[in-house]
């Protein structure tokens, strides 16, 4: 079964750059995982620091092992100081 997967993740305004480019990169390496039917990012217009992930996995299990790549690890260590809060995950299913 498919995983719908988004993502809200708010950085600090001063982290805005850096935040961006470790999420660009996510994106150069998670769109390469065989698991992965879509990856996109999208950022806000009146909030330049929030950015949404949209995510389509083949499987739970895919999305299992896309959590454990060194990108996304990487991803987890910045988050605690250069997120102005958790990020906000929804995994769903189309009905």
């Amino acid at each position: 079964m498919k995983v719908y997967l988004t993502a809200i993740i708010r950085a600090k305004e001063e982290h805005r750059e850096e935040v961006l480019e470790t999420l660009r990169n996510m994106v150069r390496e998670t769109i390469q995982e065989e698991a992965n039917e879509g990856y996109t990012l999208h950022q806000g217009i009146e909030d330049r620091n929030a950015f949404v992930f949209y995510e389509i996995w083949k499987s739970e299990e895919g999305l299992a092992r896309h959590n454990e790549q060194p990108y996304i690890k990487a991803f987890g260590e910045l988050a605690a100081e250069k997120l102005q809060e958790k990020p906000q995950i929804y995994i769903t299913q189309a009905i």
